[in-house]
């Protein structure tokens, strides 16, 4: 931060709103921060000769070389830099905007957010902002968000309106999120047909996939990634990956290009982990204050609570498996944030949970995980074996209240599915169930030709 904690210019909110007043006025146009700040170096040292072609560039510049030439350039002219990003409050008071792009970490860019800002409007972590952006000040380590234009979309008044998460009445999924999509698509559209008939899910679902390692959880995910976004563009989907390898995250971001996809990869620390996770919660119960639907896909759970539990401090007390006492509270805090809202918005997390790693740690972080969601998808290493996909383990998946998801007719024919298939070897079940579902183009057309 440098000097800004101390600068007298930003204790009040009239000195604040002055200070803006010297960045605009200008007869240039605005120009986006965002849309620079995506481009890779040479991009974007492309991007700022064009632009500001009269402005003489090192020839072998970093980033923020070419971001401080553009800022007081801009400052000079009186053109304003608009940004945009999401709100991390320090428990100083003051706030700092982040970026997807760096997944939420604090980075040098990352604009300060005066503490009188932060009281005038109302503002907690995870609020999205739009607003102005003024360079550096002398002896400042970062530049200065100096005007909030918008809080969530809206007029920054209207974010101290807003009903907090945690007064929401939480009920039920009602509104069903269908993952069945159509038979020529790129993915595996039949492992989706078999989700929605054997574990349906719906938006404010709380659900585990309960996978051993090599059951194909991480394709799964990618397949409901691309279904969601298919049939629910309007749902804002954000896939969280936790101690991944790195080119998983890129496979994610490649495959699921419209998506949102927050990383911290194994070889960051746990703090990252966490501190990801925190954002992207935040962001997400932000956004269903306002009445969205969030769907948040989270790879893995048990990595996360790893994480939790590597930050916590020493109490003493342990729990088989060398997890903290208390180290599961936050992690069951962001699984338990998944809950359909009465009167609009949701937030839906399908977090897979690992198995029979030889952990006695995960093994304790899925018990504890357990009954705590209200639908579970389980992969069997069985069918893995047998090249048999999806590997679903027909018995032990389901969802709490389906009833309220299958329409009535659905419903029966489920439960004659379920009767007809009860004794039958779980691996020979599932192999059975899906030949039948294959022969048959979509989910339809499989249940009216049952009984026949």
């Amino acid at each position: 931060m440098g000097t800004l904690l101390e600068c007298e210019a930003l204790a009040n909110f009239d000195a604040i709103d002055a200070l803006a007043e010297e960045c605009i006025g200008g007869d240039g146009k605005a120009l986006e921060f965002n849309s620079l700040y995506s481009l890779d170096l040479i991009e974007l040292k492309e991007k700022a000769t064009a632009l500001l072609p009269e402005l003489d560039f090192p020839p072998a510049p970093v980033r923020e070389e070419i971001f401080n030439l553009i800022f007081q350039n801009q400052f000079e002219e009186k053109n304003p830099v608009k940004t945009s990003g999401v709100l991390e409050v320090l428990e100083e008071g003051y706030g700092l905007l982040l970026h997807a792009k760096d997944n939420y970490r604090i980075k040098s860019q990352s604009a300060f957010v005066p503490k009188a800002v932060v009281k005038r409007f109302g503002l907690q972590t995870g609020h999205l902002l739009e607003g102005i952006l003024r360079p550096k000040m002398e002896g400042a380590t970062c530049p200065l968000l100096i005007r909030v234009d918008t809080v969530m979309g809206k007029p920054p008044e209207e974010a101290a309106k807003v009903i907090p998460f945690t007064e929401l009445t939480p009920y039920y999924p009602l509104e069903r999120i269908f993952l069945e999509t159509s038979p020529d698509v790129e993915w595996d559209n039949v492992s989706m047909r078999v989700v929605d008939l054997v574990s349906p899910v719906g938006f404010g679902q709380r659900g585990l996939i309960v996978a051993p390692p090599r059951t194909g959880k991480t394709v799964l995910q990618q397949c409901m990634a691309r279904a969601i976004r298919t049939n629910n563009p309007d749902a804002h989907l954000i896939i969280l990956l936790v101690d991944e390898r790195p080119e998983e995250v890129t496979d994610f971001r490649r495959q699921v290009s419209d998506a949102e996809v927050i990383a911290s990869t194994f070889d960051e620390n746990a703090e990252s982990h966490v501190h990801a996770a925190e954002i992207v919660i935040e962001k997400a119960r932000r956004m269903v204050e306002v009445g969205k639907e969030v769907v948040i896909l989270l790879d893995s759970i048990t990595r996360l609570a790893r994480a939790y539990n590597t930050t916590m401090p020493n109490s003493g007390k342990i729990l088989s498996g060398g997890v903290e006492a208390t180290a599961l509270q936050r992690p069951k805090r962001f699984f338990g944030s998944a809950r359909n809202i009465e009167g609009g918005g949701s937030l839906t997390i399908l977090g897979t949970a690992l198995i029979e790693t030889g952990s006695k740690m995960d093994e304790v972080i899925f018990e504890e995980f357990k009954g705590t969601g209200n639908m579970e998808l389980h992969l069997d290493r069985e069918l893995v074996s047998k090249r048999i996909f999806p590997a679903l383990d027909f018995e032990k998946s389901g969802t709490r209240k389906e009833e309220l998801l299958y329409h009535p007719d659905e419903l029966g024919k489920i439960y004659a599915l379920r009767r007809s298939l009860k004794g039958v070897p779980p691996v020979d079940a599932m192999e059975m169930f899906i030949q039948r579902v294959k022969k048959t183009k979509n989910n339809p057309e499989f249940l009216m030709g049952l009984g026949r």
